[in-house]
């Protein structure tokens, strides 16, 4: 891939179209990019007198359209790939085109669940109905092991539903194990952020290797004996019906913020650790005292709404997650990057008490990823990964809920395919992914055989990315 030099990527990145006036937003969906269109991948080098700033007005001047930000990096989508495109003053690392992106939305419908390895049901993405459908056929198929929890409506009236995933004491003795009041919880939640498909895919992967028979490849039953999961695959179901009837690449719920607001939604990772109404995103110069834009604008994709837990779905999570007992992990599932994160999210300086045992466990975990497609994913904190942030998900969960282990993972891909990735990618990341679960269920339990010599061998090794002081020792 053209792309695979890059240091670090982000996938928090402009989502709307970009004006010289303010954040007005515009759909970005199937219907608005062309089967010719084209992406096109630009450097942010420090060149003297150039600021992003500068570069993000002359995006907004012209008839390109700013797909993605990361700390290395800009992409733009060109509707008219023949037509004239940008003299930027920064390098260009090359384009793809972007007809694979209606094919995300030819093939749905009622497909077979039956075992993990024989399903079709992960070879394409799912509408919010189909999901639902999937929930409710787990539960009747394995009622001993699978309930199904409403947790609360959405802005929008629909309802939010979880999955929990365990044995029954009496299974666990039959089998001469652990009583159940042994076990602890493992939370795992899919797209906060509606047009992160992957992550509602590979959610609905995990939740099926978990009921998949002990011998088939990738499943994870096994660790129901020392686990109960947890699983919530849409935290943003009024988002993501929205990406599919509308604007593909919406971001924020779509609750409606006040009376005389042109715009709606309110970014759901903005819980209520270290919240702040005020946060901006960080300048590229490294100027601290610069930012890209002001995300108290209801029209920003980040706008974090009037106060924490303004989401009715963030606070359906939050309520839910009070309910659960003796969690030990929480996985955040996310998109595109690459990356396995630990907190802290809203400071680069503040360092977790567990911040040893989070990175040993995430070492090894990414190490798990890459032993079964050779994915390489960066470790670190998110902030160092990504930017500094108020109010991450992560943090909550480590901060408040008190869940130790508490991760954010970027998916597939480093920025090729982004927030669009095929379909025929689910099942390899699913896998891979499944793979990292077992490992960080092992390294809770204990369980795992490689001790922590080996993670440590890991953290010492050169080829394995890592982040130190906030910048990759390796691509990703």
């Amino acid at each position: 891939m053209f792309w695979s030099s890059l240091l670090s990527v982000s996938c928090a990145g402009l989502a709307y179209v970009l004006t010289a006036n303010a954040n007005k937003q515009y759909p970005l969906g199937t219907q608005n990019i062309h089967a010719e269109g084209l992406l096109k991948r630009y450097a942010l080098s420090q060149l003297p007198g150039t600021r992003l700033e500068d570069i993000l007005a002359q995006v907004g001047d012209s008839n390109a359209h700013v797909w993605d930000i990361g700390p290395s990096h800009i992409d733009v989508v060109y509707r008219q790939p023949h037509a004239q495109q940008l003299d930027l003053p920064i390098p260009d690392l090359g384009s793809v085109p972007l007809s694979h992106i209606e094919d995300l939305h030819r093939h749905t419908g009622k497909r077979d669940i039956g075992s993990l390895s024989n399903s079709t049901y992960h070879a394409v993405y799912h509408p919010l109905y189909e999901v639902e459908d999937f929930l409710q056929s787990m539960a009747d198929a394995h009622p001993h092991m699978v309930a199904l929890t409403n947790l609360g409506h959405t802005a929008e009236g629909r309802e939010m539903l979880a999955l929990r995933i365990s044995k029954s004491d009496d299974e666990l003795r039959s089998r001469g194990r652990d009583s159940i009041s042994k076990k602890v919880g493992f939370v795992i939640t899919g797209a906060q952020h509606a047009r992160e498909w992957i992550a509602t895919s590979t959610a609905l992967y995990l939740a099926h290797a978990l009921v998949a028979e002990t011998d088939e490849d990738h499943a994870l039953s096994s660790w129901l004996d020392y686990f109960d999961f947890y699983i919530i695959p849409v935290p943003n179901p009024d988002g993501y019906v929205y990406t599919w009837e509308t604007d593909r690449l919406w971001y924020k719920n779509r609750q409606i913020v006040g009376p005389a607001e042109k715009c709606v939604g309110v970014d759901m990772n903005r819980l209520g650790h270290k919240w702040k109404s005020k946060s901006r995103l960080p300048s590229f110069s490294g100027d601290t005292n610069e930012a890209i834009s002001d995300v108290s604008d209801p029209c920003s994709p980040w706008y974090p709404g009037h106060r924490p837990f303004e989401s009715p779905e963030v606070n359906n999570i939050a309520n839910f997650i009070t309910t659960l007992p003796a969690l030990k992990a929480y996985v955040d599932l996310r998109s595109y990057g690459q990356m396995l994160s630990t907190p802290f999210s809203y400071s680069c300086k503040k360092v977790p008490k567990d911040a040893e045992d989070q990175l040993e466990a995430a070492l090894g975990a990414a190490n798990a990823i890459k032993q079964v497609h050779g994915t390489h994913f960066t470790t670190g904190s998110l902030c160092d990964q990504l930017y500094k942030a108020s109010g991450n998900v992560v943090d909550y969960m480590y901060a408040k809920a008190q869940i130790k282990f508490a991760y954010s993972v970027h998916l597939r891909d480093t920025g090729t395919y982004g927030f669009s990735l095929p379909a025929e990618w689910i099942r390899p990341v699913g896998e891979e992914t499944a793979n990292m679960i077992r490992f960080l269920a092992g390294f809770i339990s204990g369980r795992n055989k490689k001790g922590a010599f080996h993670l440590y061998s890991l953290l010492r090794s050169p080829d394995h990315p890592t982040v130190a002081d906030g910048k990759p020792l390796s691509s990703v």
